[in-house]
């Protein structure tokens, strides 16, 4: 969803008010029929770009829950997706009357699909109507927003979780798998990227620090700052960072290509890098007893890796249905997600950390 800078958050809240009577001329449709095993009702809040070309495709596939509701603050999205998914009228909603979700029983979970800035008040809201919480990543603006989310969440009894989807992906599995448990020996180095060419609207909300809290770096980095902790499977405790900014008039206000060296206990050091003007996306760790990497690492599909020069032979699966699917199980069992709000905290964490050190030009203790 676009943002552009004359609009505040008062101003895209207030685009959101559209009167359901916008549905009314659309033909009469049948809600989706439930299977005798109760799948978890799920609501999606925001309709741009990731809900339209991801989430709402995957949850076709979801075994464990299926698109319930929406909310949008555009009516002709409401419409489309009313008729594209069966959803009833009494399951769209819009961002002023968002409240009222609570009193509906066919919505479980909330996956809020905003933009940063929305991030922490939509989860805190959604967690009061009493529903579970799936945030998309990165989390909030800063480490402190995660805090009172995570707070949030705990105080009404409902489980939160980030939206780090490659949690479920079998090439990272395999990499959580060959770091954590030492399978070549201890990682003596990983070096991680991702980026790409930002072309798009110089007037995005991505390009606004107030709305996005930053460039690359939040968009694109936090997938490299995991690829190293979840490989290590350790905590980092300081890093450095230094920035490029090859177009200063576009990337105004945020940052164009970040670079970084996370220390982890035992002085392990990896190097980190993040951008919107460079087309990256690879993972590569050096072992005592062999090498292994993901490239591309990141992406919705087409992930590829080798272990000592041998291709990984996984499939590819849809990540965001399995990652909602855990979810819906996590939320069935009532046991935390294996990606909960601590863990995109972690990552706010690291990033706080970043930009103090891009500010200093020196080490920066973490946490």
């Amino acid at each position: 969803m676009k943002l552009s800078n004359k609009f505040s958050r008062r101003d895209f809240i207030r685009t959101g008010s559209i009167g359901l009577g916008a549905l009314a001329m659309a033909p009469a449709l049948k809600s989706f029929a439930r299977p005798k095993k109760k799948k978890l009702g799920i609501a999606l809040v925001g309709l741009g770009s990731y809900s339209t070309g991801q989430l709402g495709p995957a949850l076709r596939h979801t075994k464990e829950c299926y698109l319930a509701g929406i909310v949008t603050g555009t009516p002709s999205k409401a419409v489309a997706w009313s008729k594209k998914y069966n959803i009833p009228k009494k399951n769209i909603y819009n961002y002023q009357n968002f409240d009222e979700i609570a009193k509906n029983p066919d919505i479980d979970i909330i996956y809020v699909v905003l933009p940063v800035f929305m991030h922490k008040e939509y989860t805190i809201k959604a967690a009061q109507a009493g529903k579970h919480v799936i945030c998309e990543k990165p989390m909030a603006l800063n480490a402190g927003e995660c805090e009172e989310m995570i707070a949030a969440c705990k105080k009404a009894n409902r489980l939160l979780s980030i939206g780090y989807r490659l949690h479920f992906e079998p090439h990272n599995m395999e990499v959580m798998r060959l770091g954590q448990k030492h399978i070549l020996g201890n990682i003596k180095h990983i070096d991680t990227g991702n980026g790409f060419t930002y072309n798009g609207d110089p007037n995005a909300w991505r390009l606004k620090k107030a709305l996005a809290g930053g460039g690359g770096l939040m968009d694109m980095g936090v997938y490299c700052i995991q690829g190293a902790r979840y490989t290590i499977g350790e905590e980092p405790v300081a890093v450095k960072a230094t920035q490029e900014k090859l177009r200063p008039d576009f990337f105004k206000e945020v940052d164009e290509t970040v670079f970084w060296e996370l220390e982890f206990p035992n002085k392990l050091v990896t190097t980190g890098k993040s951008s919107y003007n460079n087309d990256w996306s690879y993972l590569k760790a050096e072992a005592e007893n062999g090498n292994f990497e993901l490239g591309p690492a990141y992406g919705y599909n087409a992930i590829d890796g080798s272990i000592n020069g041998s291709p990984m032979k996984f499939p590819q699966i849809i990540q965001q249905a399995a990652q909602m699917d855990d979810f819906a199980k996590c939320v069935t069992l009532n046991k935390q997600s294996r990606v909960a709000g601590e863990e995109g905290l972690k990552d706010m964490k690291v990033v706080d950390a970043i930009y103090r050190s891009l500010e200093s030009g020196k080490w920066e203790r973490i946490g």
